[in-house]
């Protein structure tokens, strides 16, 4: 099996240079690239993020997101780093059940968070 999330985007380009450096830590790199899509793929069993291009911008609040745990209890570090590739931070940290996140937009204002499961490695330090 093989999942592929699919984010409709006005610049392809311009997502595609923001969600592979967003992405640096975990090897992605482009894949399959035919007008309207462009695929960043991932070591396998790692998603497919298909970037599709629509002619209108996002409105309204995503029905679905992307949860991206880098590994890392600094998620304010994490975010910042983010913001200077073009991401905007959309919440402080949040936190329930044991899990910490901190709620980010990529530069078209798709929402993503950036989290820490609980009990994790990295949570721990």
């Amino acid at each position: 099996m093989q999942i592929v999330v699919t984010l409709d985007c006005l610049d392809t380009e311009t997502q595609a240079a923001f969600w592979l450096a967003a992405l640096a830590p975990l090897d992605y790199r482009r894949g399959f690239h035919g007008p309207p899509y462009l695929s960043l793929v991932g070591p396998a069993p790692a998603p497919t993020l298909l970037l599709q291009h629509v002619p209108e911008p996002k409105q309204g609040k995503n029905r679905m997101h992307l949860d991206l745990d880098f590994g890392t209890a600094d998620l304010v570090s994490e975010v910042d780093r983010l913001e200077q590739l073009g991401a905007e931070r959309l919440s402080e940290e949040l936190s329930e059940h044991g899990f910490r996140w901190i709620v980010v937009a990529d530069p078209e204002g798709n929402e993503f968070c950036v989290f820490n499961p609980p009990n994790s490695t990295a949570a721990l330090q």
